[in-house]
């Protein structure tokens, strides 16, 4: 490590209790962006961070928008030769329920114990305030040290990530000069394992709809009615029955026509990372590994497209019992993509699936909610190796190339408005319980993730753009 860096990781180390605590204050507010009644907290933590942006000398804005506020931040104190890294992070999170199943407040910003050390536990421990915080904590300790950065910085956080980010085009695009860097880095990925850092190079894509099978004017009473019309509840677990065979294969026609396979070589290097069913059993609870026979789970993860139910609802569904056949049935369906896929292409198809199959006297009512493409991330970039080299100086292991199952949106519109790669680099963990109750962030995961980011300071520093 470099004269420069050193005493950096030094002054991280001194002030880590403040670290903490300036992150237990940004989870202490409830900025979940979905949903209406947050809207002023919402901008509360947009100002938030904002303020701390500018109390370590970065040049802070809070832009209004169409929907939720964005915060742009730029530091050129590395001068106009030096290299340009754009940061991106998102400061809202997803709602708390289950309410009941949390074992702490989710806003309270709590530090517990848990098997691995200290961990925080709260609503965007993971996703994504303490992630983002790792890079500001980490540009706080270059500045405090040395007055400046090794590189200019530009940062944007966004407030509607979790609710699907309505005005980032628009922003991007408006202001597209201001956010033109060499590379960007984003942290809302996670490692391999806690000992072992990684660098996310596939994303699946994604789109989600909703689908309201309608039938009878209104709600029947079932004794006088069932068995005499069509029940929408009934056809529609019917329908969704038939998405999948019995080999776990997608039934859509079309779905699989631009998959391509990956490589046995590929598939080598990922399995040979360790034991992936142990991992994902451990992280979700699960008592065994489920999907499309003849592949991996990993295979699965990072390569295979997928299509889930995430909600249901049809006629009574409070306490005790009600007899009645509900007027409509309404499923939550998306479906994970991998490259080369086209989503709107997936929509049509999806709908199609659906229509082709509606009992006679219903009709649907569909919403689209979005759709973003997979994206495969160039892996012969000098960015992504010295943020490898500069990973494998802080943790005991190596850092090793992988994929997610996951979709950022935000990666691929960095690619087609920006004309900027982004490097993926996280700090999260399996087991985060991301979006889930008791959602935690590993104290030591927080720790070693400021160290990473100020030590990738210093090696994208020395790259020529």
């Amino acid at each position: 490590m470099s004269n420069s860096l050193n005493p950096v990781l030094e002054q991280i180390e001194t002030n880590f209790e403040g670290s903490i605590e300036r992150l237990q204050s940004f989870l202490q507010i409830p900025s979940i962006s979905t949903n209406p009644e947050f809207k002023t907290e919402v901008r509360r933590c947009a100002e938030h961070v904002t303020n701390e942006l500018s109390a370590i000398g970065l040049d802070a804005t809070l832009h209004d928008t169409i929907g939720h506020p964005m915060v742009v931040a730029t530091d050129d104190s590395a001068g106009p030769d030096a290299p340009r890294v754009l940061y991106y992070g998102h400061y809202d999170v997803q709602p708390v329920e289950p309410l009941d199943e949390w074992e702490h407040e989710p806003f309270a910003g709590v530090v517990v114990d848990g098997p691995r050390g200290k961990r925080f536990v709260a609503r965007g421990a993971a996703d994504d305030k303490g992630q983002l915080m790792t890079f500001i904590e980490a540009i706080r300790a270059w500045k405090e040290v040395h007055g400046s950065l090794p590189v200019r910085v530009v940062i944007l956080l966004e407030g509607e990530e979790e609710s699907g980010s309505e005005s980032l085009v628009p922003f991007l695009t408006e202001h597209k000069e201001e956010l033109q860097a060499d590379t960007c880095i984003v942290c809302d990925t996670s490692m391999w394992d806690v000992d072992t850092p990684a660098i996310t190079s596939r994303l699946r894509g994604i789109v989600y709809v909703e689908a309201t099978l309608h039938g009878p004017s209104h709600d029947l009473h079932s004794g006088g009615y069932g068995g005499a019309v069509v029940n929408p509840a009934n056809a529609l677990a019917k329908i969704l029955g038939q998405l999948h065979d019995e080999e776990g294969r997608i039934q859509i026609e079309g779905f699989y026509d631009d998959v391509q396979e990956v490589s046995a070589e590929q598939v080598a290097q990922w399995n040979n990372l360790g034991d992936a069913d142990a991992l994902t059993l451990e992280g979700s609870g699960a008592k065994a590994t489920f999907g499309e026979k003849g592949y991996s789970t990993l295979e699965r993860l990072w390569s295979r497209p997928t299509c889930d139910i995430n909600g249901l609802l049809a006629g009574y569904t409070g306490e005790g019992a009600k007899t009645v056949i509900g007027a409509k049935a309404m499923a939550k369906i998306s479906c994970r993509l991998v490259a080369h896929q086209k989503p709107e292409s997936i929509v049509n198809a999806l709908f199609a699936f659906l229509e082709s199959r509606t009992p006679v006297g219903c009709h649907w009512e569909f919403k689209n909610f979005g759709a973003s493409p997979a994206i495969a991330v160039p892996t012969e970039s000098p960015w992504l190796a010295a943020a490898s080299e500069a990973l494998s100086t802080i943790f005991p292991n190596p850092a090793v190339l992988i994929g997610t199952g996951g979709s950022i949106p935000v990666v691929g519109e960095f690619q087609e408005i920006l004309g900027i790669d982004t490097v993926m680099v996280g700090f999260s963990l399996d087991d985060d319980l991301i979006h889930a109750p008791n959602e935690k962030f590993e104290v030591s995961c927080f720790h070693r993730g400021i160290l990473s980011q100020a030590a990738i300071l210093e090696a994208y520093a020395n790259i020529t753009p």
